[in-house]
């Protein structure tokens, strides 16, 4: 998932003495890229079109090509083999003279351009023979030399490790990264898609805050029920203890997890404002109604933001390291402590935004704009340090959005789960849309946090801001919903649906861009303890040739359909085996943090390590508990969530499997990229390319009609 980004993005050196860290290019584009105008955009693409033509050789070597065209002219050699003579010989004998010298001059140019594109495509070849040959020399020399020095070490470790990979990619990859955490970490989840059980603000609010306090009740008591693999092998939950009064705490060169225990209380965001609630009254939790007494409160204030106050959280958005020394300097006595520690202490962050989103079947844009404010909001209106902050919107939609280093999305989403099903199947609401139960007026009212931020600080808050804006700017985003089948006829078909997805995928990025890229698809490995991710690489041998076979109009349609089954079941068992401990990048990310610990350079280990995930996948989990029956109740459906773009110029994939029926998409990348199109464009060539390989009876059948008819629906 989002982890994609980090492991190529933050760029690091572990030495002896100390860690050199080394900031992203991505980040320092960020602020220039916000910029560009189309103009800069037209000129990029015609560069990147001279560098794609002759790819992977450099625009350099075309003058390797026009010596050899011109010794071949020399040398009287004929590259075409006759084909041009052949063609000569067999055109009419009583031709002008005017148009035999039209004629030759066509043959010339035609001779010039099959030499051209014949040593261009010998000498392609040839540089991916001398790439191939350098890899594979590299790695020979990995596996004879350094790596069993390397493996010794990480045997060393599993002996007194938990888990020796989890630690160190918690602090590597997450806690070292120097980059913003809004949008290339943090990651969103999204309401029920149809339903919204209040459109009173406050209730809503009431109501889920009261049910994400029963489920940390229970989390403490240790009442979840482990989930289980297949329904028999027991997953870690270490990831759970996290979950609740736990923020990442900014650091010059790391940061650091703080979890405390039993919480009393939160902190509320409302237009640009702080305040403080208690969460207990007289030992018990404040029952929902009394909830939304206190949110109202906090609505009616009609006080104006401090100075600072109002973007104060954007520090959370930018930069790792301004935060961190401003954190030092400004922040660590008097009301500005006392203030920030209400934060940094409570049991989670509120944010009562003053916008209204949600899934509208009217406007196609929707999901986008909600995918966005989820994801980034303002830039200033979500603590993005919290391990998660709750977004609940005037309209009482609602949503989260979750800092990664704690927990993966289905830590999260298992939480969610529970507490859409008990808002509106346990709590529920009045007949007027309020929280059941009687008002306690003599609560205390909600505490208004209090800052005094000098002018220093507040030029501080300011930069990190802009720097947050462009790259929320840079994002693009599209989510849509695909009903045309769903899980039911996939399975009917023996297929996984995940490897039906991915497959579908693959094709739909060839017919993007017209090449293979490396994919990335997150699996969990938490059947180990304190395990966490590991990678499935989508792209194979086996999707490709049936990428290849689906471009082939020669190819029959029981040839494809073998090859899709090949392709699917090869994806299937590298996922089993991304489960089961036997993947391969996580390991190779630890021998990479020994090579650097030791201080040794391994050039394969380097290049395999810095490859861009230009196509980053993962699957939300979906009916984790069970506690709503879909099928009887079919429009409380959750829409998934979704990450930001992995690459300058990739996707980000997120999709849900919703009963059978239905798959959900959110899809991002960077406005900034000429090599990205519109997200609902890479959607159109997914649907074409799923409804074409559609099996069914173990048969291939083409069924494009309802495709096309979103085609013209969305053109």
């Amino acid at each position: 998932m989002a982890e994609a980004h980090q492991a190529v993005a933050f760029q690091f050196t572990v030495t002896p003495d100390g860690i050199d860290l080394q900031l992203s290019r991505e980040v320092l584009k960020h602020i220039y890229l916000s910029g560009v105008t189309s103009w800069k955009k037209r000129a990029i693409r015609f560069k990147n079109g001279v560098l794609t033509g002759v790819y992977p050789a450099s625009p350099s070597s075309w003058l390797i090509v026009v010596i050899a065209i011109m010794s071949t002219m020399y040398a009287r050699i004929d590259p075409s083999r006759g084909m041009i003579d052949r063609i000569k010989t067999s055109l009419p004998v009583s031709i002008s003279q005017h148009k035999l010298k039209s004629l030759n001059i066509l043959f010339f140019m035609l001779r010039w351009s099959i030499t051209l594109c014949f040593w261009l495509f010998s000498f392609m070849l040839f540089l991916l023979f001398i790439q191939y040959k350098q890899m594979e020399t590299v790695a020979n020399d990995f596996k004879k030399d350094p790596a069993p020095k390397f493996q010794k070490h990480l045997k060393l470790k599993s002996w007194w490790a938990t888990n020796y990979v989890s630690d160190w990619w918690e602090e590597y990859i997450y806690l070292r990264g120097r980059d913003p955490i809004m949008v290339n970490s943090n990651f969103y989840t999204m309401d029920l898609l149809y339903v919204i059980p209040t459109h009173r603000q406050a209730a809503r609010a009431g109501n889920v805050v009261h049910a994400m306090l029963q489920y940390r009740r229970k989390l403490e008591r240790g009442e979840l029920t482990p989930l289980r693999a297949l329904g028999i092998v027991p997953m870690c939950s270490f990831q759970y203890e996290r979950m609740f009064n736990t923020t990442r705490i900014p650091g010059i060169e790391t940061d650091f997890v703080q979890h405390l225990k039993d919480r009393k209380h939160l902190v509320v965001y409302h237009r640009g404002r702080f305040f403080k609630v208690w969460l207990y009254y007289g030992g018990r939790h404040l029952w929902p109604s009394e909830l939304e007494l206190q949110f109202q409160r906090i609505l009616d204030d009609k006080s104006e933001p401090q100075p600072g106050e109002l973007k104060l959280p954007s520090l959370t958005a930018g930069n790792r390291v301004p935060w961190a020394r401003a954190r030092l300097k400004y922040f660590t006595e008097g009301i500005n402590q006392a203030s920030l520690e209400a934060i940094e202490t409570a049991a989670f962050f509120l944010t009562l935004d003053d916008e209204a989103h949600g899934y509208d079947p009217e406007n196609i844009r929707s999901l986008d704009l909600y995918a966005k404010s989820l994801l980034h909001g303002k830039c200033y209106d979500r603590w993005f340090d919290k391990s998660f902050t709750l977004i609940v919107y005037k309209n009482g939609k609602i949503g989260v959005n979750t800092e990664h280093s704690w927990a993966d999305s289905p830590i999260i989403g298992h939480m969610w789960e529970y507490v859409l099903a008990t808002d509106c199947f346990q709590l529920g609401y009045t007949a007027e849309g309020h929280c059941k139960g009687d008002i306690n007026k003599s609560l205390a009212t909600p505490t208004r946090l209090q800052w005094d931020i000098p002018k220093a600080c507040q030029e501080i808050i300011e930069s990190s801001y802009m720097i947050a804006k462009g790259i929320a700017n840079d994002v693009d985003f599209h989510g849509c919903l695909f009903n045309e089948f769903g899980k039911g006829l996939i399975k009917k078909c023996r297929t996984s649906p995940d490897a039906f997805i991915q497959l579908a995928l693959q094709l739909a990025h060839y017919r993007d861009k017209g090449e293979f890229c490396l994919t990335y698809e997150s699996s969990m490995t938490r059947m180990f303890r304190e395990g966490r991710t590991e990678t499935v690489r989508s792209c194979t041998c086996e999707s490709t040739a049936f990428v290849r076979a689906m471009e082939d109009e020669s190819t029959t349609v029981r040839q494809r359909l073998a090859l899709f089954k090949k392709a699917a079941d090869k994806h299937q068992n590298m996922y089993r085996l991304a489960m089961t401990g036997a993947g391969i990048d996580r390991h190779l990310f630890c021998l990479y943090i020994v090579s650097k610990v030791m201080g040794i350079d391994s050039p394969f280990l380097k290049q395999v390590l810095s490859e861009p995930w230009r196509l980053s996948t993962s699957q939300t989990p979906q009916q984790q508990l069970n506690l709503i029956d879909i099928q009887k109740f079919p429009k409380y459906v959750g829409a998934g969530g979704g990450f930001g773009p992995v690459a300058d110029d990739g996707y980000g994939v997120s999709y849900i499997i919703v009963g059978e029926n239905l798959i959900t998409f959110h899809i991002s990348s960077k406005f900034s990229s000429p090599e990205t199109v519109r997200e609902f464009q890479t959607l159109l060539f997914f649907l074409s390319a799923t409804c074409e390989y559609m099996i069914l009876t173990n048969k291939l059948h083409l069924i494009l009609n309802s495709s096309l008819q979103f085609y013209y629906l969305v053109i």
